[in-house]
């Protein structure tokens, strides 16, 4: 089962304009979610490439499940919401400080657990 926001949402960075949405991804099995995943989609306005930015439940790492609001992730600590435009520019910007281009026709497909813990001290989270 896939949810996601409707329409994807601008954000403009560094006079480039992106366009970005937030999803959830699950399985459903016996009544019962599993593999749940929250994501984070941006592409560039005009490129064809996409950044997706997954954070997969498991190892103390939360993301919605029905009890919290759809686009937050966290761990027991610090939580973030992917539907604040300064979370996602903080991603956005961790990503291309780590190399993504987005003139890269292909899906770039990154775990956002490795960028948390610098975003979330980022946002103060």
């Amino acid at each position: 089962m896939v949810r996601s926001s409707k329409k994807a949402r601008r954000l403009v960075a560094d006079e480039e304009t992106y366009l970005w949405s937030v999803g959830h991804r699950h399985h459903g099995e016996q009544g019962r979610y599993r593999d749940c995943r929250e994501f984070l989609s941006i592409r560039r306005l005009g490129a064809r490439g996409r950044l997706l930015i997954v954070f997969q439940e498991g190892a103390g790492r939360l993301v919605p499940d029905g009890i919290l609001h759809a686009g937050a992730v966290g761990t027991e600590g610090s939580w973030l919401n992917l539907n604040e435009p300064g979370t996602v520019r903080a991603l956005l910007d961790e990503a291309l400080t780590g190399g993504w281009q987005p003139d890269d026709p292909s899906t770039a497909e990154v775990d956002g657990w490795v960028m948390f813990d610098t975003v979330a001290a980022r946002r103060g989270a």
